[in-house]
């Protein structure tokens, strides 16, 4: 009686043949993180570790951040009316957030005083 190989099955089996299996990275080692604790994001973590990818933060905590990092963003900038964009701009997206419905602890974020932006990156040149 004759075995029926599937199109894959015979792919797999050619390979196997012709050595394209042998020496692959990692042959011969534990398979990492098989003997921990289950984790369905396991493929997440991993790719945001390889990758170097910075989890998401919540709207509020992004704009802290914004807010935080606004001299090094700024730094780079030529044009005042660019600074003055940028800072307003920035205002807007915290005025907006405000205007929202908040969704767990509230995180209160100040808004950001124009002229001592433009002050400092004045300063700053």
């Amino acid at each position: 009686m004759e075995r029926y190989e599937s199109w894959v099955d015979r792919q797999v089996r050619e390979a196997q043949e012709q050595g394209k299996f042998d020496d692959l990275p990692g042959a011969g080692k534990p398979i990492p993180g098989v003997g921990g604790p289950h984790d369905p994001d396991w493929w997440v973590k991993g790719l945001m570790e390889r990758e170097q990818i910075s989890p998401p933060l919540p709207p509020a905590m992004a704009l802290r951040k914004e807010v935080a990092e606004l001299p090094q963003t700024l730094a780079d900038v030529r044009d005042e009316r660019v600074v003055r964009d940028l800072v307003e701009g920035l205002n807007q997206r915290i005025l907006d957030l405000r205007r929202r419905p908040v969704a767990g602890r509230p995180v209160f974020v100040a808004t950001v005083d124009v002229e001592a932006a433009v002050t400092d990156w004045r300063r700053g040149r």
